[in-house]
């Protein structure tokens, strides 16, 4: 039983027949793609998914549309389960609950900027109550979704067989606007997945007709300045830059602050309470409230046996501030939560920014413009080549819809020149057809007509012989003879096209225009602000990970005491003692095998005081699994750190780009197959009695005691992190013991005959010796040991 069988999938003899892997890849692939396309991603051109197409398309063909000579007569509405029932026979052979689902959220206000569905009954709530059963509601077409519907008979898209080939449904609607950007999507596909905000209709088609005039000219700033960023639903404020939202709009992709508009109202004696009346997208007053519960009546967390001191301290922070939260929503207000404050001599500001930090009131919405373009490709698209794909599909829908045009308004030119044609002879046309055996044959033979208009003349009735009639039909080809050559003009010139593109964009949103909802203005993200009392302290790390802290600094003893000796548990001793201030941020590296180093961030006045061993600090971070700490640093922002790994790479990163919000940290240090993070280096900014002055060089020292010297200036700061430069060409089976930045000296550690621990000092005149460019081979050391790392000193 040494070896594993392996299972043998030859070639099949016959060479029509797929083997086992060639199918399941074929298989798989027809189902993402179906899945991609038919479910999932909305169409750039009409901005439906199939399911809302088919249900558009099904109550269109029910008659439950809008009507009258200005589209403004409504139709009755229906059950909503007679909708579905139709959807799902005619062209949608799925779950009723699907469909259902489909069309309640096309009649949300909440959730579609642009409702295409008018639903009669309870349709859910922002909150997450769901609709009444579709036994319940009723729905009827909105008045908007003219746009989508008015040209579907008039030749301007395709149509294809439905699922059983009993009927035909349209491929595509032909949408006036680019809904895609109007009423935005959300959707989640095999491999694919599309995040589209909402937007104002004056704002895109003011960019749609601007990209027209210019024809593809129009710049980013210029386009960006007509359409500065999405419309949400529910309205609110975008607090993200204006160049934060150009660059999503350029790449497809990206991530913006939203955050809820509020008011403060005065109340009696001085009193005042804060009143939210409108929620970023995905937000509801429902979840805010259950945040609150969970701030100030915080549970204990799967394995722990009490409150952590961060729980205890954000009950403590929020309960000094607030007193009663309530919702007053109501069908008047959809949004009206009310916070009151403790009293009422708590600073306004102070008491928002506690609000929109700890609650959902301030939150990210992304943005993800991935959806099938004209081409029928899913694709992520920019903000530029969504309104240009669109563009280019109407152009191709007028065309059709011109082409149509004239068709039928040609057609009945032919049959009125026929008709004309009898009234100018109709007692010798009433003579043929009495005395003829075929007068249809004897028509065509004695005035030269078609097919068509013998067979219109004798189907003619007699009221239309009357003289009466020859005017009006004199009067009809003349409208239809303008018609014709407006339409060919049309169709023979792309500025008669582009113009008449422009002139029916305006006139549609001169119609559906509505005032923008949310606020775009920037703001920097609200950050609640412990006060800490700012004093100088010692952080004390293990090399088993147990943290804790020490007032004032070892370094300010008197002249001549002894070295502070710090107790720890038995086997544990010291990994580093750190001075800074109670206002600085402690720093964890922790690795994982051939991953990258996660930087996880602590406050240092959350860390625990006093003379005991103090915690351990994987209870103040989240650790990914598989992951162990490696190395910690305790110091102010400012302070910069040179970060090297054993494969010889390194770069320099301030502690302010480490930070991070999350206990779950953020991923900052690139590492290669088998290399491991060394310990930092400190270059400069941190504080203490007495700080260490900004580094000049860099030692490097390499397991096989190689020993490389060079200038600071040769290496990069890196905000983002990275995997850095090469520190020091290494050979096949070395690796990089170390790297300290110094201006004076540094300290090697290594290990020595029988395993003995043992240190060097190296000072400026011996560093000198080895001192050479970045990235070359060093110099070998007599060490008498092996380096396993390297500390500065000076």
């Amino acid at each position: 039983m040494d070896s594993q069988p392996t299972l043998d999938l030859q070639s099949p003899e016959d060479d029509g027949a797929l083997t086992l892997a060639d199918y399941a890849q074929t298989a798989y692939l027809e189902y993402a793609l179906s899945v991609v396309k038919g479910r999932a991603l909305p169409d750039v051109s009409d901005g439906q998914k199939p399911v809302q197409r088919r249900i558009l398309y099904s109550m269109s063909r029910m008659g439950l549309g809008f009507g009258g000579a200005n589209g403004t007569v409504g139709a009755k509405p229906v059950k909503s389960a007679r909708v579905v029932g139709d959807v799902l026979g005619r062209f949608h052979p799925h779950s009723d609950q699907a469909a259902y689902d489909a069309l309640v959220r096309m009649a949300q206000d909440f959730s579609q900027r642009y409702p295409l569905v008018d639903g009669q009954g309870n349709f859910g709530s922002r909150d997450g109550d769901g609709a009444a059963a579709m036994r319940y509601t009723e729905a009827r077409l909105a008045r908007i979704t003219s746009l989508l519907l008015d040209e579907i008979d008039e030749g301007t898209v395709d149509f294809i067989p439905n699922y059983d080939g009993s009927t035909e449904e349209p491929r595509l609607l032909p949408a006036r606007l680019p809904f895609a950007l109007l009423n935005g999507a959300s959707g989640i596909a095999v491999g694919l997945a599309t995040e589209i905000p909402s937007h104002n209709l004056r704002e895109v088609a003011d960019a749609c007709v601007a990209l027209i005039k210019a024809n593809g000219k129009l710049t980013d700033e210029e386009l960006f300045t007509i359409v500065p960023g999405p419309d949400y639903p529910g309205g609110a404020q975008i607090i993200s830059s204006a160049a934060d939202i150009a660059d999503a709009y350029r790449s497809g992709r990206g991530s913006l602050k939203v955050r809820a508009r509020w008011k403060i109202e005065e109340l009696a004696r001085g009193q005042w309470q804060l009143v939210v009346n409108e929620l970023p997208p995905g937000v509801s007053s429902q979840k805010v409230l259950e945040e609150i519960e969970e701030l100030t009546n915080p549970k204990i967390r799967a394995g722990k046996k009490a409150l952590s001191a961060e729980q205890t301290q954000l009950k403590a922070a929020v309960l000094s501030l607030l007193d009663v939260v309530r919702d007053e929503s109501s069908k008047d207000a959809p949004v009206r939560l009310v916070f009151e404050p403790k009293t009422s001599r708590i600073s306004q500001d102070e008491f928002t920014t506690m609000l929109l930090a700890q609650t959902s009131l301030e939150s990210s919405s992304s943005i993800n413009l991935t959806m099938v373009g004209i081409d029928g490709k899913p694709t992520q698209k920019s903000l530029r080549q969504m309104l240009n794909e669109w563009i280019a599909f109407r152009e191709i829908t007028v065309e059709k819809r011109s082409r149509h045009r004239l068709g039928k308004v040609q057609d009945r030119i032919h049959i009125l020149e026929g008709r004309q044609l009898v009234l100018l002879n109709i007692d010798e046309v009433i003579a043929i057809i009495r005395a003829a055996e075929d007068p249809k044959a004897a028509l065509i033979a004695r005035f030269n007509l078609s097919d068509r208009q013998a067979e219109d003349i004798l189907e003619i009735r007699l009221r239309q012989l009357a003289r009466l009639e020859a005017i009006k039909i004199e009067q009809e080809l003349k409208g239809l003879r303008e018609e014709q050559k407006k339409l060919e003009d049309i169709l023979s010139s792309p500025a008669a096209l582009r113009r008449l593109l422009v002139k029916e964009i305006e006139a549609d949103a001169k119609s559906f225009e509505d005032p923008r909802r949310t606020l775009i203005q920037a703001e920097k993200r609200a950050v609640a602000e412990v006060r800490v009392v700012d004093e100088p302290v010692t952080v004390i790390v293990s090399q088993k990970g147990w943290v804790r802290t020490q007032k004032g600094w070892a370094s300010e003893r008197a002249a001549g005491a002894a070295a502070p000796e710090y107790s720890f548990k038995s086997g544990d001793a010291l990994y580093g003692a750190f001075e800074c201030r109670s206002v600085d941020t402690l720093l964890v590296f922790g690795t994982a095998k051939d991953k990258g180093v996660r930087v996880y961030s602590v406050p240092v006045a959350s860390l625990p005081g006093g003379r005991g061993d103090g915690q351990p600090v994987t209870t103040l971070i989240d650790l990914d699994s598989g992951t162990h700490v490696a190395h910690y640093f305790a110091g102010p922002a400012g302070a910069s750190l040179l970060l090297a790994n054993t494969g010889g790479y390194g770069f320099i990163a301030a502690v302010e780009n480490m930070i991070s919000r999350q206990r779950g940290g953020k991923a900052f240090i690139d590492v290669g197959e088998g290399e491991q993070l060394c310990r930092p280096s400190l270059v400069g900014g941190a504080g203490g009695a007495e700080p260490l002055p900004a580094a000049t060089h860099v030692a490097c020292a390499s397991t096989g005691g190689r020993i490389l010297t060079f200038e600071i200036g040769e290496l990069k700061a890196l905000p983002k992190g990275g995997r850095g430069l090469t520190l020091i060409d290494l050979e096949a089976k070395d690796t990089l013991a170390g790297a300290a930045a110094y201006t004076r000296s540094v300290k090697i550690e290594g290990i020595g005959r029988g395993g003995k621990e043992r240190e060097e000092t190296l000072e400026i005149r011996t560093l000198n010796n080895a001192r050479g460019s970045r990235a070359r081979k060093g110099k070998a050391a007599d060490l008498g040991f092996k380096p396993t790392g390297v500390l500065r000193v000076l």
